[in-house]
């Protein structure tokens, strides 16, 4: 069973996954190395994640495993529906589509739980927050789910904190090989393309607003000045706003990058980061968009609900008339960015994620009951492995250390 925008457009999303497979060789050598033994045989994975061609690859690498799946998008906004279709086509049971309702996606997601999933594939812990609150799904019978971005991170912390959690979750947003190369250079690039999408116009001499210095803020902000931006940072963590500043980025408060930026792309996974006051000291045309998880960075209740007058001038991007005279320009309604107005992360480093994530959950599967209910790091044996492989499909060869220099490691 499922349920997509247009069956018909399967045909286009087979090619997208031919595609994405072909630079996925990470991935797609894992898969192969497992497939025949199935060790996911009978175990069925509810996956709630971003609806891409890199995504199909994961999901179908899982079917070719042996397990039984059910898929939903992650966020509203940006499911591929020719991947969806494609997905459907394979027997996958997918609920998903674009630009969907909340309740619509709330729905969607309580379809794949419906299947009763065994392990939980999550991005934003939409689903594992339902799993834990919703009284409906009390008795269901999780071993364990993986967490892939840091908004979903911070959700499965606290529910950990109240100590409410349930199962392991493996926290993959945090292995070395996800964080430092899909949220730095995954983000950093597609974000730039979602933009240049978006907006059609130069970067280069325009001041670029990057808010929050994480892995992502890094990223997004060495891309932006590789485009000839004349970047600013601002950040609430002392370090992080330290290392900004010897990046060479100027650094302040928002309130006062807001008066001269032009261009704003926030990073934090924080909440109210661009508010009310910030928008009405904006230069006129200023441009502002998000690219962490959730729609909650940017004031856009204030910029879509609150302005005089609000038309989409492009796709993706909505002109926002404010009462003071001043229009301010909003990408994809305050969500993802990279994902609503392009087409997410290319599959090289999305092949780094999902080999986390497939490893991950085999992991969980295999030792769920030794782990038991608490938040855990990718071992470092799967992140290794994982940048072993990465190497090796980029034909690049290491040294290793030689026998004395072992010994002479070992010594005091």
């Amino acid at each position: 069973m499922s349920k997509v925008k247009n069956p018909k457009l399967a045909k286009n999303g087979k090619i997208a996954y031919e595609w994405a497979r072909s630079h996925m060789q990470i991935l797609d050598n894992t898969l192969n190395r497992l497939k025949k033994s199935k060790p996911l045989k009978g175990v069925t994975i509810g996956f709630c994640l971003h609806i891409t061609k890199e995504t199909s690859v994961l999901v179908m690498g899982a079917k070719e495993l042996g397990a039984n799946v059910a898929v939903c998008g992650g966020n509203p906004l940006t499911t591929q529906d020719n991947i969806a279709a494609f997905l459907a086509s394979q027997g996958i049971h997918i609920y998903a589509w674009n630009n969907q309702t909340t309740k619509e996606y709330d729905w969607c997601i309580e379809q794949v739980l419906k299947h009763k999933p065994n392990l939980i594939c999550d991005d934003g812990a939409d689903m594992n927050v339902k799993v834990h609150f919703d009284k409906k799904y009390k008795t269901l019978n999780v071993l364990g789910s993986t967490e892939e971005t840091t908004a979903g991170v911070t959700r499965v912390k606290a529910i950990e904190k109240q100590g409410k959690l349930r199962y392991p979750v493996i926290i993959v947003n945090d292995a070395d090989t996800k964080h430092m190369f899909d949220n730095r250079y995954g983000t950093g690039q597609s974000t730039i393309d979602g933009y240049l999408r978006a907006m059609g116009l130069l970067f280069t001499s325009k001041k670029i607003v990057v808010v929050g210095y994480g892995w992502v803020g890094r990223g997004v902000a060495e891309r932006a000045r590789g485009m000839g931006g004349n970047v600013i940072v601002t950040e609430i963590d002392p370090v992080k706003a330290l290392e900004a500043h010897m990046d060479g980025f100027q650094v302040m408060p928002m309130s006062q990058a807001a008066k001269i930026g032009q261009i704003f792309i926030t990073c934090t996974g924080m909440t109210s980061v661009i508010r009310k006051e910030h928008l009405l000291t904006m230069n006129d045309g200023a441009v502002v968009g998000n690219v962490g998880h959730f729609d909650v960075e940017i004031d856009t209740e204030f910029l879509l609900n609150k302005s005089k007058s609000v038309k989409e001038v492009r796709p993706s991007l909505d002109e926002c008339k404010l009462r003071n005279g001043k229009k301010i320009y909003l990408i994809g309604k305050g969500r993802l960015a990279n994902l609503v107005a392009a087409e997410g992360h290319p599959p090289e480093v999305m092949a780094q994620s999902f080999s986390n994530q497939i490893l991950s959950l085999l992991y969980i599967y295999k030792n769920h009951k030794k782990i038991g209910p608490k938040s855990m790091v990718v071992p470092k044996e799967i992140d290794r492995q994982i940048a072993v492989d990465a190497l090796k499909a980029m034909n690049v060869h290491i040294d290793r250390l030689t026998k004395e220099q072992i010994k002479y490691a070992e010594s005091w």
